[in-house]
C-alpha cells in the first residue's frame, strides 16, 4: 500500500476510534500493560474510565498528568456489583486485568482472577449492553510444544506438561471471551508475547531489567517471543476502534534467545553481560533451592519450576498478521525497546 494511503487510513482510523469508543472502560489499568493502554487512549484524546481496586496504586512510571485525565472508579472484576456499576453506559471494554505468576502459592488466586474475573467481565458486558470487547490474553494461551516450533494464530491448544498454570489460566479465560463473542459481543483476542518496557522493575517481566542491572551472572539459551509494551497498547486501542471481530492477533516484535536479550540489556545499561549458562540441569537445581529459600523466608522465589521451563524452551511466535490487518501499525525494533527502557530505568535509579 502507498505511504499516503496508509497515512490516510491511519488518520481515519483514529477518527473512527474517537467516535466509536467515546465510552470506554479499561480493566487492569493500574497494571503494567493497562497503564500504557490508558496512556495511549489519553494521548489520542479518548475519554476513558478505569477500574481501580481500593488497595491498588496508580503507576508511578506513567506521567501523572496523563493518568489524572482518566476517570478512576472503585471496583474489582471479582465483585460483580461494582463491575456492573462501572459498565453502565460503556460501549467498549479493553480487558487487561490479570495475574501473571509462576509461583505455586499464588496459583489459586491467579485462576480466580484470570478465569472467574474474565467470566464476570463477559457476563456483565452482555448484561449492560456493551458492544465490543478487546480481551488481552497471552501467547501462553496458545500452548507450548516440547519441540522447537513457530506459533501463529492458527495454533490449537493442546493439554501437555509443557504448559504452565499461567498458560492454562489464560487459555480458560480466552474460552470465556470466545463465549461472549458467541453470545453477541463484538471483539477480538490479543495475544502478546513477553512484554518489555519501562515499568515497575520489581514485578513481572520488568524484573528482567533489574536482574541485568544488578549484573545477575546467569543466562539460558532458550528462545522466546518479546513485545514492546507501547506497541501492545497501540494495537489494543486500534483494535478497540476497528470493525474486525471474532479474530485473534499475536503481538510479537521479534523472537530472541534469552542470552541475546540479556546481553543487549547489559550493553544498554553499561553492565557486565551474564557469562554462566543455566542449563536445564542447573536451572532444575536453582528452582529447588529457591523453593527451599522462600519456604524459610516467606519471600517470593526468584525462579520457579515453571519459569525455568519457559527460560529453557524454544518457542517462536509469528506476529505478522497484526501488521497486515492494521495499516499504519508498525512494530518497533527490540533494540529500540530495550534502549529506551534501559535509559528510563537508569534515570529513575
Amino acid at each position: 500500500m502507498d505511504s499516503w494511503k496508509i497515512n490516510s487510513y491511519f488518520r481515519q482510523n483514529v477518527k473512527d476510534i474517537k467516535q466509536q469508543t467515546a465510552n470506554i472502560l479499561v480493566t487492569g489499568g493500574t497494571g503494567f500493560l493497562g497503564a500504557y493502554i490508558l496512556k495511549e487512549l489519553v494521548q489520542r484524546k479518548i475519554a476513558v474510565k478505569a477500574i481501580k481496586r481500593d488497595t491498588a496504586k496508580i503507576p508511578a512510571y506513567i506521567d501523572p498528568q496523563i493518568l489524572n485525565k482518566v476517570e478512576w472508579v472503585s471496583g474489582d472484576i471479582l465483585d460483580v456489583t461494582s463491575l456492573e456499576e462501572a459498565l453502565q453506559g460503556i460501549d467498549t471494554v479493553i480487558h487487561s486485568a490479570a495475574i501473571v505468576s509462576f509461583a505455586k502459592k499464588e496459583r489459586r488466586n491467579m485462576y480466580q482472577v484470570n478465569v472467574e474475573g474474565t467470566a464476570n467481565v463477559v457476563n456483565m458486558a452482555l448484561q449492560t449492553g456493551v458492544r465490543r470487547l478487546v480481551h488481552i490474553s497471552s501467547v501462553a494461551a496458545l500452548g507450548r510444544k516440547k519441540e522447537s516450533s513457530t506459533v501463529d494464530e492458527t495454533a490449537k491448544w493442546e493439554d501437555n506438561k509443557n504448559n504452565t498454570h499461567y498458560a492454562i489460566s489464560k487459555f480458560r479465560a480466552e474460552l470465556e471471551a470466545w463465549r461472549g463473542f458467541a453470545e453477541g459481543l463484538e471483539g477480538v483476542v490479543l495475544n502478546p508475547a513477553t512484554i518489555l518496557g519501562y515499568g515497575n522493575w520489581n514485578e513481572g517481566s520488568c524484573a528482567i531489567f533489574k536482574n541485568v542491572y544488578k549484573e545477575f551472572g546467569w543466562y539460558t539459551n532458550g528462545i522466546n517471543g518479546f513485545s514492546d509494551v507501547e506497541d501492545v497498547a497501540n494495537a489494543a486501542v486500534m483494535l478497540a476502534g476497528s470493525s474486525i471481530t471474532e479474530e485473534r492477533f499475536i503481538v510479537c516484535n521479534d523472537n530472541w534467545r534469552f542470552r541475546h536479550l540479556l546481553n543487549t540489556m547489559a550493553d544498554a545499561f553499561g553492565k557486565k553481560q551474564p557469562a554462566r549458562e543455566a542449563s536445564p540441569l542447573i536451572s532444575g537445581i536453582a528452582w529447588r533451592l529457591e523453593r527451599l529459600r522462600s519456604f524459610f523466608t516467606g519471600g517470593k522465589p526468584l525462579i520457579t519450576k515453571e519459569s525455568a521451563k519457559v527460560a529453557n524452551s524454544e518457542t517462536l511466535f509469528d506476529g505478522s498478521k497484526l501488521a497486515r490487518s492494521l495499516p499504519g501499525f508498525e512494530y518497533r525494533s527490540l533494540e529500540e525497546t530495550i534502549r529506551n527502557a534501559c535509559n528510563a530505568y537508569r534515570s529513575a535509579c
